[in-house]
């Protein structure tokens, strides 16, 4: 496994947040977090990424204890992708997806004919070197997250983490980023990312972590895990999850009670 954690107990100075999390991911595998607002999936995520040091358990990279790596020796090894923001610097796209060298770029060092290289690499890897010229504060928040994602490209790690890629996203946006999401673990990185959504998980995850209240409920195949007893327990309301046969996945969609049927009557047509 790529990474792997055992018994994981995390959560800020003097908080605990969560505890005995056993996961793990492969290169080339797809690990969806999803869980509801306030279940610790955040700070889950911190600690995986090392951000934050773990209370309790065992976490390792590559077999090795996370503790053990340096900070530029991770970043060369796993790439990190937040949620869209606009950036307050009025940087080029191209700038913007450079900065993903910084840890192979010696502290007073330019970045070199191999670090631009790789820069624009990502860039055509994600389809958006139409953008490298354009500002990052100026595009459009899709175009954004595109640009986050290359830039954690241009480090070249073996594994993505994705705080969730598809937050404040239009539909169409969306599904651009989960099929890259596929398209990057085809192509051998393991990926784990985050969402609110199970549409997300049924979409292009291999397995599923259903997490609630700092624990992980469940750990599968999304088509084993994401039934609607368990999507009801996790969240609350009533769920639909069927099998659409033209999409060739599954999907499942909230069951809202309807209000009561009304017969509207156009003006002037009183009887």
């Amino acid at each position: 496994m790529f990474l792997s954690a055992t018994g994981l107990a995390f959560g800020y100075r003097g908080v605990s947040v969560g505890r005995d999390v056993t996961l793990s991911i492969a290169a080339g595998e797809v690990l969806c977090l999803l869980g509801p607002n306030g279940c610790g999936k955040t700070t889950l995520f911190k600690t995986l990424l090392g951000l934050l040091p773990a209370q309790g358990g065992r976490l390792e990279l590559e077999g090795r204890a996370i503790t053990g790596f340096s900070r530029a020796e991770f970043a060369r090894r796993v790439g990190y992708v937040p949620q869209a923001h606009a950036a307050v610097f009025p940087f080029s796209v191209r700038e913007m997806v450079l900065m993903g060298r910084a840890s192979r770029i010696g502290t007073f060092a330019a970045p070199s004919a191999a670090d631009r290289a790789a820069a624009r690499a990502a860039l055509d890897t994600l389809g958006i070197a139409h953008l490298a010229e354009r500002r990052f504060t100026e595009i459009s928040g899709g175009e954004r997250q595109m640009a986050l994602i290359a830039r954690a490209l241009a480090q070249e790690p073996a594994m993505l983490a994705m705080d969730e890629p598809t937050a404040s996203l239009d539909f169409g946006n969306q599904a651009r980023v989960l099929e890259t999401i596929g398209r990057l673990a085809a192509s051998g990185l393991a990926v784990v990312f985050s969402t609110h959504d199970p549409g997300h998980a049924f979409a292009c995850a291999n397995r599923v972590a259903l997490m609630k209240a700092g624990r992980i409920l469940a750990l599968g195949a999304p088509r084993e895990v994401l039934t609607a007893e368990a999507l009801r327990g996790l969240y609350g309301v009533e769920v639909a999850v069927e099998f659409m046969q033209r999409a060739g996945r599954h999907v499942c969609a909230p069951t809202l009670s309807q209000p009561q049927a009304t017969h509207f009557q156009p003006e002037g047509t009183d009887r």
